[in-house]
């Protein structure tokens, strides 16, 4: 948009597309414009406001001023395009001033098309910096209601915001609102030369009238420039400079007598009445000719000392608005190093992503070859095992159907128990008692793969039970002997020294209990139930505390509390069991509380009032031994208890080597002789009877055998008959013996 030379007064109607109340007020407006001002401007532009072109529709809508549908910024489309689209919506809104050009008629008028989503602030804009004269614009209605309901319109905003150097006028139907330019030129309002060459006068000094007239001019003239170079520039020197100029030569125009100097050249040119009375009237049009001089010269100096104070304001708000823009200045050179140094701290973390994607491939690699030598070395111990179980005579594999004959079918009757992962079943295999559990199909995934064929373990039965019946004296069970209970302490070290010491990793049973120690024909102990036994292939020092995120498996009070605490199993969490397991043995006690228990104890020398008092005959130096060595094996950390190999099994050897030969001097035997068992149930008979092969069977076991069968269990020859003799001297052997292992 061009500035108009401001010498050329221009009136400016702003006009809105016809056919709507708007478009009536826009027609009214113009009608108006050129009816009061057209003969004063020498230029008329009609104005319409169209909206910024911020977005281009799509190919398959239609172009028009108020098509729906989807757009596309102009920011992600071809400069090209974009610029046809403008030039077709500007010719499309070149329609606007078809019927307003009609009321013109004869009249040489402008058009202009400007671009703005606020037209109001676009006609303000227009006005400001193209000096137009007079901006005329029409209103649509004046029901102050409607004001209210829809807010400030237009014309209110270009009233309120209007420059100050252009004439306001908006147009309504039944009045005009008119907003009038608050300056006016200087050389309307100051009389011309001629007016003061004839009319000036100086009331005080006496100097010559033909004189004034040109020293007054000279005044009126600079006068005359100072306001006009103000409103272009505002400089404080010169501002302050021409002031106190013009008060200083209006002091010395205040001090001429311009009556005396009338009145002496009026004496020597008049000679007559009449030449002196037109003098004096002379005189008195001129004085006050330039009393209104000096009036007018007073306002002049008076709006300049108010420029002089507007520029000083202006000069301090330059100075402010100086000191923001060096503040952000400094504060764009800060942004500036900030993003520099995110810049440089952004490639650093996009080098490290790259180094970490790199490592992430490196270990992926190594990964799939750990897991490709971890296959090969499944299927090699896999074939290791098969070829166990094929090659070496003291392993057998069963089938379901040898399972399903020595069960009867899993018979109920047959059953003896029941734990998490199955039931348990007491058969003969292979003319041995055995244990078999059947596992459920829901049980442990790795038990289910190690058992993918046959589906339940075969175990030796063990008929005395578990070691947590004798400690709790359940099911009639006798006190054990210290020397039996000394043997099985040794005998349960063993065997976890045996788990421990597997190759090529090392096995953790982690629940070991009484419950799970299980005692054969002569109390012989062999640690059961490794359900939950963890095969250690990265075992972590015992000097060192690492905390994994793992469940945690075990039985409470038997749980190691480091392993409770950090999630690290090592070798030494069954130890701990193991002395809590000992101190049991010791006290015939639930665990709870034991070890401190046992502690005091020793510490104030009355073991003997902690120990099992069903027995008697306690060695005290070698239990008191026992139990230390079960409460070094019991302590919290892993790192203050002994070594299993070395430290705790020399001594559990030598203690067991003692009970042994107190055992043997004392011919205290628990053991009942081979014969006293039943060759069918292995178990010791209470009504023993000879069948017809020569040997002696429990009478209900030989009795359901020949209900089935007609060979001898043992010899496996046809029997002769099926008479069965009662064994009275074997039966009395046997009753004592069972007398004497209750004592």
């Amino acid at each position: 948009m061009s500035v108009i030379d401001g010498e050329t007064p221009t009136v400016a109607v702003a006009v809105q597309g016809d056919g709507t109340s708007t478009g009536r007020g826009s027609r009214r407006a113009l009608r108006w414009a050129l009816d009061n001002l057209s003969t004063q401007s020498h230029r008329l532009i009609l104005v319409h406001v169209m909206p910024s072109i911020t977005s281009v529709p799509t190919p398959c809508m239609k172009f028009s001023l108020s098509a729906p549908g989807t757009c596309i910024p102009v920011e992600e489309l071809d400069a090209n395009v974009v610029a046809m689209y403008v030039q077709d919506r500007r010719a499309d809104y070149q329609s606007v001033f078809y019927p307003f050009k009609k009321l013109c008629k004869t009249q040489k008028v402008e058009t202009l098309l400007l671009e703005d989503n606020n037209p109001a602030t676009a006609l303000v804009k227009y006005a400001s910096e193209c000096d137009i004269k007079s901006l005329v614009l029409g209103s649509k209605s004046s029901n102050c209601i409607l004001r209210k309901l829809r807010g400030p319109g237009v014309p209110s905003t270009v009233l309120k915001n209007a420059p100050d150097t252009c004439d306001v006028y908006v147009v309504s139907r039944r009045r005009t609102i008119t907003k009038l330019a608050k300056t006016t030129s200087y050389r309307e309002a100051i009389p011309s030369q001629n007016e003061l060459a004839i009319g000036a006068r100086c009331p005080k000094d006496q100097k010559s009238l033909l004189n004034l007239p040109c020293s007054l001019e000279a005044r009126v003239e600079e006068m005359l420039s100072v306001p006009q170079r103000l409103e272009l520039r505002y400089p404080n020197s010169y501002i302050s400079t021409s002031v106190g100029s013009l008060e200083s030569d209006y002091q010395n125009l205040g001090a001429l007598n311009l009556q005396t100097e009338i009145a002496s050249q009026c004496g020597s040119i008049a000679s007559t009445d009449t030449e002196q009375a037109d003098v004096q009237a002379e005189v008195e049009k001129l004085r006050l000719e330039l009393r209104n001089t000096v009036a007018m010269y007073n306002r002049v100096c008076e709006d300049l000392v108010h420029v002089h104070s507007k520029v000083r304001l202006l000069s301090a708000e330059c100075f402010e608005e100086e000191s923001r823009v060096n503040a952000a200045l400094e504060r764009e050179e800060i942004l500036r190093k900030i993003a520099s140094e995110e810049k440089a701290k952004h490639l650093e973390a996009v080098k490290e992503l790259e180094m970490a994607k790199n490592k992430f491939a490196k270990e992926a690699y190594e990964r799939q070859i750990a897991e490709q030598s971890a296959l090969k070395e499944s299927l090699e111990k896999q074939k290791i095992v098969d070829a166990l179980f094929s090659d070496d005579k003291r392993y057998r594999r069963y089938s379901r159907e040898e399972i399903e004959v020595a069960t009867d079918e899993f018979s109920e009757t047959k059953m003896i128990g029941e734990g998490a992962y199955g039931k348990v079943y007491k058969c003969s295999l292979d003319h041995t008692p055995v244990a078999v559990k059947v596992i459920h199909p829901g049980g442990s995934d790795k038990r289910e793969e190690y058992l993918r064929e046959s589906g339940c373990l075969v175990y030796e039965y063990m008929e005395n039970g578990s070691l947590e019946d004798y400690i709790h004296h359940r099911s009639g069970k006798p006190a054990l002997p210290w020397f039996v209970r000394f043997r099985i302490v040794y005998e349960v070290a063993c065997g976890l020294a045996f788990l421990h010491g597997s190759k090529p990793e090392p096995i953790i049973h982690r629940d070991l209990k009484p419950g799970n120690i299980l005692l054969g024909r002569n109390f012989v102990s062999k640690i059961g139930d490794v359900g939950m036994a963890k095969i250690i292939k990265d075992i972590v020092p015992d000097n060192i505390t690492e905390y994994r995120d793992s469940i945690l498996a075990g039985t409470l009070f038997y749980m190691d509390p480091e392993y409770q605490r950090t999630g690290t199993v090592r070798p030494k969490s069954d130890l701990f069991a193991f002395g809590v397991i000992t101190l049991q043995l010791l006290a015939a006690r639930h665990p709870n509380g034991l070890i401190p228990l046992v502690e005091d104890a020793i510490a104030k020398g009355s073991l003997a009032s902690v120990i099992d008092d069903s027995i008697t005959d306690w060695p005290l130096a070698e239990t008191e031994e026992l139990a230390k060595i079960a409460l070094k094996c019991s302590r919290l950390r892993c790192r203050d208890r002994p070594d299993l190999d070395t430290e705790v099994l020399p001594v559990l050897k030598k203690l067991a080597d003692i009970a042994d030969a107190s055992r043997k001097i004392g011919n205290h035997s628990i053991y009942a002789p081979s014969h006293y068992f039943c060759p069918i149930l292995q178990e010791v008979m209470h009504n023993p009877h000879i069948a017809a092969d020569g040997f002696t069977y429990e009478h209900r076991a030989i009795k359901a055998w020949l209900e089935k069968h007609k060979i001898s269990p043992v010899t496996k020859l046809r029997f002769q008959h099926t008479m069965l003799t009662p064994n009275h001297t074997l039966r009395s052997a046997i009753q004592g013996w069972r007398s004497r292992i209750k004592l």
